[in-house]
């Protein structure tokens, strides 16, 4: 059984999707130094309202629920089956269409929302459960970072379903393209540039995190030493009033911005602190100090501190001690800068890179769109060789099938002139025939006249001495003898006629023979030479001639005669011997054209053949054809006249062949 690809993709998503959600929940913490047993416990919910947990399921529902809806909707926009028109069952080339320019715009579109929408959407579900500003923007930040794993993967994963989709509905649209174009360099940007910004922010992170542990753990077991020396005395009571000088005269701080605290530990009140100490760090405090041995943290992923100890006072046990930050705004400040600056010159390299391969394959593209656009190809077309790689090794690769191209277009070309010599020896051949049908007729006639002016000769002989024979006897043989002289002059002009267009037609096709003619020589050399294939099939040519006696032609009069009788020719057998049929040669003008109709009521040409009539060598003849004449026709009207050749044809009633060409401006 054929496997769902959109069940396949889809289960792809929601294994990454899981595996996403497993990552960020063990790296958050960690990445931003969350305090030790302060996540998935009640004095989670009392700082915060939601345990960790809580928060991720929630977030990976939502996320999920927004993927796996999105995904859905784009599959079914895709779905092959709404190509085809429910009453009519026939292909809908329209939503073709849109499917095609779906598939080209969705991937990208599917990139930019996966990689937007999921750090979006925690950053505001962060907002809702109350976290700090400074924690929600680092949150996001690693959010938007293994998003772009995802949407890279997802992009992956996604491509091969839009591939697909598009090789399917090639043929159907004639691989026409549309919808979103992306150049290479964009697309390059695209795909490296999160993955690039996902790997430098996290390693900057977990090189902070390390850093801030490190020194955290450093400062506190400074100050907790300090703090432990001179409050060695654990039985001694301190004036709850003099202990802040106390802490401020025998504790040196080391930053200062770090200032001191005193916590009562029964009631939690706040004795002496010269900034406001947040519900976490007095919560933290009396739950984990003796865990934590008095380290104290301040808020999730936060760069406060604390280190505090317990002693006795005339107001019972206080905790005091030393909140500090970990590192100070001069420390933070060329932090960031640096980051910056760093972050920069490596998208500029990125850039670089993404421009330089850009650039590479927009030199193949320029010179394939050269090469394209050429009528020729040549080996001065050959693609340059710019680099020694696989592009370097794409450009050789298509200069030898250019090369190889080249030698079979020569090979083809030269088997075509053959062919088409072919053609024309055995039209010349059929056309000969014909002509010595036609001569016949002259030449018994000039025998006949020849007879007769030989019986003449002899009666005008044998009449001189006769003294019956009159002087009116003579002018009325001489008179007899001028009438057979004057037919045998008719017949050896029309002779001659066959003569020089058989001898026109001789000539190649391809030879540049351009010379003005009118269309009175034209319809007469058509005359000469379809006049007897006519009269076998029993088929009259009426001849409609609007084009004044003015009008005149450039180019071989010759070649447009056997492109012409070509055109009767197959008129004659559209009508499969019928006798008594007619073929119309309709010739008009207008302002700049000369337009030359032959029309036949024949059978005739099924789609398939009209599909490829002029683009290949076709027949509907059978073995008794080659297809060449119309193909050489074409060609002939193309190269010869600057002009074209259009059909209109049904079948069962007949076609009509219109040839257009160009009239010469005057001067």
């Amino acid at each position: 059984m054929k496997k769902n690809p959109i069940k396949k993709l889809l289960l792809i998503h929601m294994v990454l999707m899981a595996f996403i959600c497993i990552m960020l929940y063990l790296l958050i913490p960690y990445v931003l130094n969350y305090p030790p047993n302060s996540i998935d416990n009640d004095f989670q919910i009392e700082v915060v309202g939601i345990k960790y947990s809580t928060q991720f399921i929630i977030l990976a529902v939502v996320l999920s629920i927004f993927i796996f809806t999105a995904l859905m909707f784009l599959y079914n926009m895709l779905s092959l089956k709404k190509i085809r028109n429910k009453s009519t069952n026939k292909i809908d080339a329209k939503q073709v269409e849109k499917i095609r320019k779906r598939s080209f715009t969705f991937p990208y579109l599917v990139l930019l929302l996966t990689l937007l929408v999921p750090p979006s959407v925690v950053c505001f579900c962060l907002f809702l459960f109350n976290t700090t500003p400074e924690l929600n923007l680092r949150i996001t930040i690693i959010i938007f970072c293994m998003s772009a794993i995802f949407s890279i993967c997802s992009y992956i994963a996604n491509k091969s379903f839009f591939i697909n989709t598009l090789v399917k509905t090639s043929k159907i649209s004639n691989n026409k393209v549309s919808g979103l174009r992306l150049n290479l360099y964009t697309k390059i940007l695209l795909q490296m540039l999160p993955i690039f910004l996902y790997s430098f922010i996290i390693i900057l992170l977990l090189s902070l995190s390390l850093l801030t542990t490190e020194k955290g753990d450093l400062i506190y077991n400074l100050y907790h030493q300090e703090l432990s020396n001179y409050f060695s005395d654990k039985s001694k009571v301190y004036d709850i009033n003099e202990l802040p000088n106390i802490l401020k005269e025998n504790i040196e701080l080391q930053n200062p911005e770090d200032n001191f605290f005193i916590i009562s530990c029964t009631d939690g009140k706040i004795h002496y602190s010269e900034e406001e100490l947040n519900t976490f760090f007095q919560k933290y405090l009396s739950e984990f100090y003796d865990k934590t041995n008095g380290h104290i943290y301040d808020n999730y992923g936060q760069n406060i501190e604390g280190s505090a100890i317990k002693i006795h006072t005339n107001e019972g046990d206080c905790y005091i001690g030393v909140r500090f930050y970990v590192f100070s705004t001069s420390f933070v400040t060329p932090f960031i800068i640096a980051t910056i600056i760093l972050i920069f010159f490596n998208i500029l390299f990125v850039l670089y890179i993404s421009k330089d391969l850009s650039n590479d394959i927009k030199t193949i593209s320029r010179q394939l769109k050269a090469i394209a656009a050429s009528d020729d190809i040549s080996n001065e077309h050959n693609l340059p060789v710019t680099s020694n790689d696989e592009l370097g090794d794409l450009t050789i690769a298509f200069n030898r099938v250019q090369d190889k191209t080249k030698e079979y277009n020569d090979t083809i070309k030269s088997n075509q002139e053959t062919l088409m010599e072919s053609e024309r020896l055995a039209s010349l051949g059929q056309l000969i025939g014909g002509i010595a049908h036609n001569l016949k007729t002259p030449i018994m006639s000039i025998s006949g006249a020849a007879e007769g002016l030989t019986d003449l000769v002899k009666e005008y002989d044998s009449s001189i001495d006769d003294p019956e024979v009159t002087s009116a006897d003579h002018h009325d043989i001489a008179k007899d003898m001028n009438e057979w002289i004057g037919k045998i002059k008719t017949y050896a002009e029309y002779m001659s006629d066959i003569i020089t267009v058989v001898k026109g037609q001789a000539v190649n096709l391809s030879s540049d023979n351009n010379m003005y003619f009118k269309i009175d020589e034209l319809l007469k050399d058509i005359n000469i030479l379809m006049k007897h294939e006519l009269k076998s099939a029993l088929v009259t040519l009426d001849i409609h001639n609007y084009v004044g006696s003015d009008v005149q032609i450039n180019g071989d009069v010759n070649a447009l005669v056997q492109v012409i009788n070509n055109m009767i020719t197959n008129a004659i057998q559209a009508y499969n011997g019928e006798p008594n049929k007619t073929i119309n040669l309709t010739l008009k003008t207008d302002a700049s054209k000369l337009f030359i109709e032959v029309q036949d009521s024949g059978s005739g040409m099924p789609d398939e053949v009209k599909d490829k009539l002029f683009k290949e060598m076709i027949t509907t003849k059978g073995k008794n054809g080659t297809g060449l004449g119309l193909f050489m026709s074409y060609s002939t009207i193309k190269a010869h006249f600057n002009g074209n050749i259009d059909f209109e044809s049904e079948l069962g009633k007949g076609t009509t062949f219109i040839i257009t060409i160009p009239l010469p401006k005057l001067k």
